[in-house]
């Protein structure tokens, strides 16, 4: 299901481009444990709103490598899951979290990644607006997978790696801010298919505004 890249010297890989929803559009979070190949592959998986931002993230069990979808989920998966399920991650059914639109937010986003090089992507992040002194911010790249490819039967915005939080020192003052980041893409994804993604979270795990790279809205 998830095979390994021929290679790592990747210079000249751009990432498709995907729909994006409003920095401040609502968030529609799938959850699957390693251990549930049947939630990958579910034709009646949940499916977020066309003007909504959907992550799809894989979460470790307690098996480890020995999980079939183990070599898609990120550690930061379980952390995720924790902030914002307070349960664990159902082992035979996909547990989805929603994100109301955050209409109030201040916050403004925009993000972009240089070329693919030797297994990395180096990320900006470019932020402006005041956010909630308890907040941070992430850096992921997300895989985008179409539907009817790699055993899912509908499309995907896979996390594979994540970074954070980070906290500029410019970041509750409401002035502009920039971070910046270089993000390995594990051995599993296709590079051709990442797309940098970030957001700024609450430490409760509320989201506040999120932004994705070469959109196609």
């Amino acid at each position: 299901m998830f095979t390994a890249i021929a290679g790592t010297a990747r210079a000249q890989v751009v990432p498709a481009a995907a729909p994006c929803a409003l920095a401040q559009a609502a968030v529609f979070e799938r959850f699957i444990s390693a251990e549930c190949s049947a939630c990958w592959t579910d034709v009646a998986a949940p499916v977020a709103r066309s003007d909504a931002w959907l992550l799809d993230w894989i979460v470790p069990s307690a098996r480890g490598d020995q999980a079939p979808l183990s070599p898609a989920a990120p550690d930061e998966a379980a952390a995720r899951a924790r902030r914002v399920l307070n349960a664990d991650v159902d082992d035979a059914r996909t547990t989805v979290h929603r994100t109301s639109a955050r209409t109030t937010s201040e916050a403004k986003l925009a993000v972009a990644s240089g070329p693919a090089f030797n297994g990395y992507f180096g990320v900006q992040v470019d932020g402006r607006g005041r956010a909630p002194v308890d907040s941070g911010v992430w850096v992921a790249l997300v895989e985008s997978v179409p539907a009817g490819t790699d055993g899912t039967a509908v499309p995907r915005q896979l996390v594979r790696t994540v970074a954070g939080p980070f906290r500029p020192h410019e970041f509750g003052s409401g002035k502009a801010w920039r971070v910046l980041q270089a993000m390995r893409w594990p051995e599993t994804a296709k590079p051709e298919r990442l797309l940098a993604r970030a957001w700024i979270e609450r430490a409760d795990g509320r989201l506040v505004a999120m932004a994705g790279e070469r959109c196609t809205r």
